[in-house]
């Protein structure tokens, strides 16, 4: 675990000599603006965003009217990000809403940016305000991507709460997780950047929607008879560890790696990493980028064969099959402008065959490693403010709900775990499906 702490504090030191470096480069140019629109306590990127606006007629006059419009409806005081008559969140429904989103996620490995963004964006209201300045806009466009890192800081704490206390527990396979992030980190940004302007899926995210009911049946064959009779590993441990919690005994027969060298591992994930960070943040002589994640997914091929014990059942696994279904998954999220994080708890289950006992924290390690690199990419590289007294008071809620919930799964069943995975896999399914073929979603967020 000291290495895995290492890395985390390294990547966060590595980010913050940046935006030192960088900072000069975010100060927006604050030229005169109307002063019922602007006001010194907004960000200055906000500012800036503001007034890039109204140099355009079509988008000054939806600045004008959002900015307008809400302080008729909620008076002249500063709101979300500072914004006279912004909607100002009740920091206390944030806690609540937060401890739900640390719970659910913590509990299945998923699932925790989109019910985040539930509540940035419909229950508070913060999408349809961003909305509200027009499509085009630069401030609708801020607004957006500031709810998007606010979510990430969400599902972010809740990753790295989760990952180390399922780690502990014994519940979490390192190299598994890391594997997947090797390819998810470096085709998050690759496969975009390779297929810009040739492949866009966006149009058919209907599409996919269809393809997550069909997943949900699937998952829901492998709980039958005949689904199980290809999973006696996953299924002899979950045995073991629901009748290990029973007797007390969960802690000491957690998961134990017999082989597989863990040094590659770590310079694999390392390369990635510094590949993604370079790509968002120096953006220049990207040729170095794409050097350190191709070598960082050559790496993962010499790691062999990982092997480990889980309440005495052995599991194995190529290194570079996690590898290669992180890439996908990250080309899938990609094309379709989501999260994707659900998509790895299929896969380790599935693919990986893993019980859910273990699937929580492993993908919770993944998704960790993918939102480190996005909020230093965003809030450095592109300078994207968010509100921090919100941040502030849902942080304190995914904490609580992050603590709760890989201490209550334990008393879950596997088939209650997978269960409550499927029925939130058939929202999503939903959401996407309405979304692509009627042009909304007929379930939060709109």
């Amino acid at each position: 675990m000291s290495r895995f702490r290492v890395f985390s504090v390294t990547l966060m030191i590595l980010g913050l000599l940046t935006a030192v470096l960088a900072g000069g480069a975010l100060a927006a140019d604050k030229a005169a603006a109307p002063a019922d629109l602007i006001n010194k306590d907004m960000p200055a990127k906000l500012q800036a965003a503001i007034q890039k606006s109204l140099t355009n007629p079509k988008t000054a006059m939806g600045t004008t009217q959002a900015i307008g419009k809400g302080v008729a409806e909620r008076g002249k005081e500063p709101g979300f990000l500072g914004i006279p008559g912004g909607p100002a969140v009740n920091y206390l429904w944030g806690i609540l809403w937060a401890i739900w989103v640390g719970w659910i996620f913590s509990t299945v490995g998923a699932f925790g940016g989109i019910m985040a963004g539930v509540g940035h964006i419909t229950i508070f209201g913060l999408g349809d305000y961003a909305k509200s300045f027009g499509k085009g806009n630069p401030v609708n466009k801020l607004l957006t991507d500031s709810i998007r890192v606010s979510n990430q800081w969400l599902v972010g704490l809740s990753a790295v709460i989760s990952s180390t206390n399922y780690y502990k527990m014994g519940r979490l396979v390192l190299p598994l997780g890391a594997c997947l992030a090797i390819g998810g980190v470096g085709g998050s940004w690759m496969v975009p950047a390779l297929t810009a302007g040739q492949v866009s899926l966006k149009a058919y995210i209907g599409y996919f929607g269809i393809i997550v009911f069909i997943l949900g049946l699937f998952l829901i064959y492998e709980m039958t008879p005949r689904g199980q009779r290809g999973k006696k590993a996953a299924k002899e441990a979950a045995a073991a560890f629901e009748k290990g919690t029973k007797e007390g005994e969960a802690s000491d027969k957690g998961v134990k790696i017999l082989s597989g060298s863990q040094a590659l591992m770590w310079l694999a994930l390392a390369l990635v990493v510094a590949s993604a960070l370079w790509f968002n943040l120096v953006k220049t002589y990207l040729i170095v980028a794409y050097i350190l994640a191709v070598a960082g997914w050559v790496v993962t091929f010499f790691m062999g064969t990982i092997r480990f014990t889980f309440f005495g059942v052995e599991f194995s696994f190529r290194a570079f099959v996690p590898m290669l279904g992180g890439i996908i998954i990250a080309a899938v999220a990609s094309f379709l402008g989501i999260g994707g994080g659900f998509l790895f708890v299929p896969f380790l289950t599935s693919v990986a065959g893993l019980p859910m006992f273990l699937v929580a924290g492993t993908s919770a390690l993944v998704v960790l490693i993918g939102m480190i690199v996005s909020i230093f990419s965003y809030m450095v590289g592109k300078g994207v403010p968010v509100s921090w007294g919100l941040i502030g008071a849902e942080l304190i809620g995914i904490f609580i709900g992050s603590m709760i919930g890989p201490r209550t799964s334990k008393y879950i069943p596997d088939k209650g775990l997978k269960l409550l995975f499927i029925v939130l896999a058939f929202y999503v399914g939903l959401r996407y499906t309405t979304k692509g073929f009627l042009g909304y979603s007929i379930v939060p967020p709109f």
